[in-house]
């Protein structure tokens, strides 16, 4: 980017430990929210005096309002600072945390988990944002993966914890530990997180955040980031139909290997960290899609080749999700650092974009009944096959950045 855009950013430091922390734990909120309550399904339809499909609105309504949310906060951030829009929505998301523990009934639930997640959305669109405030380059890349590494720990963790808190707890017990994280991270917003949004002087123009739609840098990588994430919903949408119906294994062994394959995500994404500043996260995330649509493909072949072991699924699976850890706090950093008088409008683009793509794939990997694994290779092989044509868009390897 020219120099004119960079007017105003603040120069590049590394992510200190604790607002690393920090920021890990208000991206933390959407799986704790989303995958904390899911065994309570049953339990919620009966006690609500609702329906199955009652009850999943509540998780609908949340996704929606992560939607909005990060949409209007990001840019909004843009224009008046980081603190003010997480300050306000963590109060906000504190009060609505409250009301989903006490709702009396679905409706007032399903409102309350919709302004939940407009609310819990500032968290996730805004640390991305902050981290590109602070840091540029492989700096900044680091802090993604790590920060994306502290916080990929939720979505395995949640399931099991909420399956734990469910007996001795009930639904509005495991509820009320959510709200007690929203506390725990409106203590962080108010004592750990700065200010780190730098003024800018007022440019000639189009404005930066509709600037960002025509970078191909930021496009490019913006992509590279939403259909790795893609890659990587349409395992996890999938992976109990294949690892038991298909592969044969019980429900331990399938929970053993869904958490060895993320034990997979978080060692790519430390490694990731540790060689940044020497490799560059552009020949890493480039490296990551590569390794994504050779595992896709995979995957693919062995679902199609009756002579091939159906064991070896876990295999390519294993490649598939740890490969993410390669590709998506560097594309995030990449995709951001591209448009940095537009962060808070660039993080919240991809947030949006992210969602819609995991909403699309989840059920495209079950059209066949979860009977094969033909599906999900299909639309893992096509979104890494994506991600690595929008990578060389962005200029892959050959775009240098200085970190």
């Amino acid at each position: 980017m020219t120099s004119a855009l960079d007017t105003g950013s603040r120069p590049a430091v590394r992510v200190r430990g604790a607002l690393l922390a920090a920021l890990a734990l208000l991206s933390a909120i959407a799986p704790f929210s989303t995958d904390l309550y899911l065994s309570a399904f049953p339990i919620m339809t009966r006690e609500l005096g609702t329906t199955p499909t009652g009850v999943q609105l509540t998780l609908t309504a949340f996704l929606i309002g992560v939607a909005i949310g990060q949409i209007v906060l990001g840019p909004l951030s843009d224009r008046i600072g980081r603190k003010p829009p997480l300050l306000g929505s963590a109060i906000v998301l504190v009060v609505a945390s409250a009301v989903t523990v006490f709702a009396p009934d679905i409706t007032v639930l399903i409102v309350a988990r919709l302004v939940q997640g407009a609310a819990g959305a500032s968290g996730m669109v805004l640390s991305r944002a902050i981290i590109a405030d602070l840091a540029k380059g492989a700096a900044a890349a680091r802090a993604m993966s790590l920060m994306m590494l502290i916080g990929g720990l939720a979505p395995v963790a949640a399931p099991l914890l909420g399956s734990l808190l469910l007996d001795p707890l009930g639904w509005r017990g495991v509820l009320g530990v959510v709200l007690a994280l929203t506390v725990a991270i409106l203590l962080v917003v108010i004592f750990v997180v700065p200010e780190t949004h730098a003024p800018r002087p007022r440019l000639d123009g189009p404005r930066p955040w509709v600037r960002m739609f025509g970078d191909r840098v930021y496009l490019g990588w913006a992509a590279t980031f939403a259909f790795g994430f893609a890659t990587l919903m349409a395992y996890i949408s999938a992976s109990p139909f294949v690892y038991q119906e298909v592969i044969g294994l019980d429900t331990i062994p399938y929970g053993l290997s869904f958490a060895a394959n993320s034990v997979g995500l978080a060692a790519m994404g430390a490694l990731s960290a540790k060689i940044v500043t020497r490799v560059g996260p552009q020949r890493i995330a480039f490296t990551g899609v590569l390794l994504l649509f050779g595992a896709g493909a995979a995957t693919l072949v062995i679902a199609l080749v009756p002579a091939i072991p159906d064991i070896l699924l876990m295999v390519s699976m294993f490649v598939v999700v740890s490969s993410v850890g390669l590709v998506m706090g560097n594309a995030s950093a990449l995709a951001i650092g591209a448009v940095p008088l537009a962060t808070g409008a660039a993080s919240a683009v991809m947030g949006m974009v992210q969602f819609i793509l995991g909403a699309v794939v989840s059920p495209l990997v079950s059209l066949d009944g979860g009977q094969s694994a033909v599906p999900v290779g299909i639309v893992m092989t096509s979104s890494a096959a994506v991600a690595v044509l929008a990578c060389l868009a962005a200029g892959g390897v050959r775009s240098r950045s200085r970190g």
